[in-house]
């Protein structure tokens, strides 16, 4: 059960991850923000392919970046476009949202990962599992309740739609991890990955951004930019970690890394004084409540 200890470790570092891209978005532009926060993360894993290209890491060492062929590479790109196009959406409703919004609509990931886990993987569930999907379904509709009292309103606030498409895209990524790392080496997966996630930010942010700059939010350098990058590598090294072992069941990984929320919901409501904490408490428990059936049913 190795790899539950290293989904709880990657929970916890997803949590101030969290916490981090709010403190740097805040009165930010978002583009910008996500391309250096990227940039971070490309020098951290710039590291180990170095050293594995002067063959100071071997096959088998914990960092050692494996060579793969051009068609592998063309798989990991496609994760980086896929990936990107959640953390854009999230980025923007994280920005314009409180924190004890985003958290536990992020939270629902696990049940939009089982449908997929099930469809795709034929991974079995058992009966508590499916009552934890429904518990956390209900919770999720319940949600929406809390953000009224705040004039959200999930029919006409195209932020909520934003994290709400975040989630869904981030589930189906979850389940696109999975394949990769059945047929890819884990440290070429995330070394790769980071580095095209580079690529398409630079690009994006040069024609969607840059000619625009002067119009828009200004962009603001904060120590708290690299530090995005740097918990989120931590956090991804722990959850790619784990799916490497066989007996790893990605609809319960994806459930168990959802629990970070405690951690973001607990920083929203303490650093940024957001509103109505104990109603959104409450169904953020039972979301959570949820997450557990889906868990340890």
């Amino acid at each position: 059960m190795t790899w539950i200890f290293l989904t709880v470790g990657s929970a916890v570092f997803l949590g101030i991850y969290d916490v981090m891209k709010k403190l740097s978005l805040n009165g930010n532009a978002v583009l910008p923000t996500l391309f250096f926060s990227s940039l971070t993360g490309a020098f951290l894993f710039l590291i180990p392919f170095t050293l594995t290209s002067f063959q100071v890491f071997h096959e088998g060492d914990l960092f050692y970046v494996a060579e793969i062929s051009l068609h592998e590479h063309f798989l990991i790109f496609l994760k980086s476009f896929i990936v990107l196009s959640s953390w854009i959406l999230a980025f923007f409703a994280m920005k314009n949202l409180p924190l004890t919004i985003v958290s536990p609509i992020r939270s629902t990931s696990p049940a939009w990962t089982l449908l997929g886990a099930i469809l795709i993987f034929h991974e079995q569930l058992t009966p508590w599992q499916w009552v934890g999907m429904i518990i956390t379904l209900l919770f999720f509709y319940l949600f929406s309740s809390a953000g009224k009292l705040e004039g959200i309103h999930f029919r006409n606030n195209k932020f909520l739609w934003f994290i709400i498409g975040a989630t869904i895209i981030g589930g189906g990524s979850g389940l696109y991890d999975k394949f990769l790392l059945q047929r890819i080496d884990r440290m070429a997966v995330q070394t790769y990955f980071t580095f095209y996630q580079v690529v398409i930010m630079g690009t994006v942010v040069a024609i969607l951004w840059w000619p625009k700059r002067k119009k828009i939010t200004p962009f603001q350098w904060k120590w708290t930019i690299p530090l995005i990058g740097l918990f989120l590598a931590i956090a991804d090294f722990l959850y790619f970690y784990a799916l490497t072992y066989p007996d790893a069941m990605i609809s319960i990984i994806s459930a168990l890394r959802r629990v970070s929320v405690v951690i973001s919901f607990g920083m929203g409501a303490f650093l940024f004084k957001e509103l109505n904490i104990r109603k959104k408490g409450i169904y953020l428990v039972g979301i959570l409540i949820g997450v557990m059936f889906l868990i340890f049913g």
